[in-house]
Protein backbone atom coordinates (compact mmCIF):
# COMPACT_ATOMS: atom_id res chain seq x y z
CA UNK A 1 0.00 0.00 0.00
CA UNK A 2 1.28 3.07 -0.75
CA UNK A 3 2.21 6.29 1.78
CA UNK A 4 -0.78 8.07 0.78
CA UNK A 5 -3.32 5.20 1.08
CA UNK A 6 -1.56 4.21 4.02
CA UNK A 7 -2.03 8.23 5.81
CA UNK A 8 -5.66 8.09 4.41
CA UNK A 9 -6.94 4.41 5.68
CA UNK A 10 -5.76 5.81 8.99
CA UNK A 11 -7.22 9.06 8.91
CA UNK A 12 -4.33 11.40 7.63
CA UNK A 13 -3.74 13.41 5.01
CA UNK A 14 -0.47 13.74 2.64
CA UNK A 15 0.80 17.39 3.58
CA UNK A 16 3.79 18.55 1.91
CA UNK A 17 5.98 18.40 4.87
CA UNK A 18 4.64 14.60 5.37
CA UNK A 19 5.79 14.51 1.74
CA UNK A 20 8.70 16.40 1.97
CA UNK A 21 10.30 13.70 4.81
CA UNK A 22 9.10 10.76 2.72
CA UNK A 23 10.62 11.69 -0.33
CA UNK A 24 13.73 12.66 1.59
CA UNK A 25 13.66 9.15 3.61
CA UNK A 26 13.20 7.20 0.39
CA UNK A 27 15.83 9.19 -1.93
CA UNK A 28 18.66 8.81 0.78
CA UNK A 29 21.50 6.45 0.72
CA UNK A 30 21.70 6.42 4.55
CA UNK A 31 20.10 7.01 7.25
CA UNK A 32 19.15 9.91 8.51
CA UNK A 33 18.26 11.83 11.67
CA UNK A 34 15.94 14.31 12.95
CA UNK A 35 18.60 17.35 12.35
CA UNK A 36 19.58 15.88 9.14
CA UNK A 37 15.62 15.91 7.90
CA UNK A 38 15.42 19.60 9.18
CA UNK A 39 18.26 20.61 7.83
CA UNK A 40 17.52 19.28 4.53
CA UNK A 41 14.17 20.31 4.45
CA UNK A 42 14.86 23.95 5.33
CA UNK A 43 17.33 24.28 2.42
CA UNK A 44 13.99 23.87 0.34
CA UNK A 45 11.41 25.04 2.42
CA UNK A 46 13.04 27.21 5.31
CA UNK A 47 9.23 28.31 6.60
CA UNK A 48 8.10 24.39 7.67
CA UNK A 49 8.86 24.46 11.47
CA UNK A 50 11.48 22.06 13.56
CA UNK A 51 8.07 20.52 15.59
CA UNK A 52 6.04 19.93 12.83
CA UNK A 53 9.70 17.58 11.36
CA UNK A 54 10.10 16.13 14.55
CA UNK A 55 5.98 15.48 14.73
CA UNK A 56 5.84 14.04 11.47
CA UNK A 57 8.65 11.61 11.98
CA UNK A 58 6.64 10.01 15.18
CA UNK A 59 3.64 9.42 13.18
CA UNK A 60 5.46 8.21 10.12
CA UNK A 61 6.70 5.44 12.48
CA UNK A 62 3.80 5.13 14.63
CA UNK A 63 2.16 4.41 11.43
CA UNK A 64 4.83 2.42 10.06
CA UNK A 65 6.04 4.19 7.28
CA UNK A 66 9.59 4.84 8.48
CA UNK A 67 11.54 3.26 10.64
CA UNK A 68 13.53 4.84 14.06
CA UNK A 69 16.39 2.94 15.32
CA UNK A 70 19.40 4.19 17.79
CA UNK A 71 22.72 3.85 16.07
CA UNK A 72 25.85 5.47 17.89
CA UNK A 73 24.25 6.92 20.37
CA UNK A 74 21.56 9.04 17.87
CA UNK A 75 17.95 8.03 16.58
CA UNK A 76 18.08 7.94 12.80
CA UNK A 77 15.25 7.14 10.44
CA UNK A 78 15.01 4.98 7.16
CA UNK A 79 12.18 4.69 4.76
CA UNK A 80 10.25 1.17 5.52
CA UNK A 81 10.73 0.64 1.64
CA UNK A 82 13.94 0.19 1.91
CA UNK A 83 13.60 -2.91 3.28
CA UNK A 84 14.66 -4.27 6.59
CA UNK A 85 18.34 -4.99 7.74
CA UNK A 86 20.63 -4.99 10.83
CA UNK A 87 23.22 -3.03 12.40
CA UNK A 88 26.12 -4.67 14.18
CA UNK A 89 28.22 -1.55 15.97
CA UNK A 90 31.16 -2.08 17.71
CA UNK A 91 31.05 -0.81 21.16
CA UNK A 92 34.88 -0.01 21.12
CA UNK A 93 36.05 1.51 17.85
CA UNK A 94 32.49 2.32 16.40
CA UNK A 95 32.42 0.42 13.66
CA UNK A 96 28.95 -0.09 12.05
CA UNK A 97 27.99 -3.65 9.89
CA UNK A 98 25.38 -3.71 8.14
CA UNK A 99 23.68 -7.78 8.17
CA UNK A 100 20.89 -8.85 6.42
CA UNK A 101 17.65 -9.13 7.78
CA UNK A 102 17.62 -12.87 7.15
CA UNK A 103 20.39 -13.43 9.29
CA UNK A 104 18.69 -13.22 12.58
CA UNK A 105 15.94 -15.83 11.06
CA UNK A 106 17.66 -19.19 13.06
CA UNK A 107 16.87 -16.42 16.40
CA UNK A 108 13.65 -16.04 15.70
CA UNK A 109 12.41 -19.71 14.80
CA UNK A 110 14.27 -20.30 18.19
CA UNK A 111 12.34 -17.77 19.95
CA UNK A 112 9.08 -18.74 18.90
CA UNK A 113 9.42 -22.46 19.00
CA UNK A 114 11.23 -22.57 22.83
CA UNK A 115 9.93 -19.73 23.86
CA UNK A 116 6.25 -18.77 22.05
CA UNK A 117 7.60 -15.43 21.43
CA UNK A 118 7.29 -13.91 18.26
CA UNK A 119 10.22 -11.47 18.33
CA UNK A 120 9.80 -7.61 16.10
CA UNK A 121 13.68 -8.58 14.45
CA UNK A 122 12.97 -5.91 11.48
CA UNK A 123 15.83 -2.89 12.02
CA UNK A 124 18.09 -4.07 15.27
CA UNK A 125 21.40 -2.42 16.48
CA UNK A 126 23.04 -5.11 18.18
CA UNK A 127 26.68 -4.08 20.03
CA UNK A 128 29.82 -6.06 20.41
CA UNK A 129 33.60 -5.93 19.42
CA UNK A 130 34.25 -6.11 15.72
CA UNK A 131 37.18 -8.81 14.35
CA UNK A 132 39.67 -6.01 14.35
CA UNK A 133 38.57 -4.35 18.17
CA UNK A 134 38.87 -8.38 19.10
CA UNK A 135 42.37 -9.22 17.91
CA UNK A 136 43.41 -6.14 20.07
Amino acid sequence: MSCDKTLKAKGYKLTPQRRMVLELLHTSPTHLTAEDIVNKIHAIAPDVNISTVYRTLELLVELELVVKSKLEGKFVYHHEDSGHHHHFACRNCGKIIEGEENMLTPLHKILLSKLDFQPDLKHLVIYGLCGACRRH
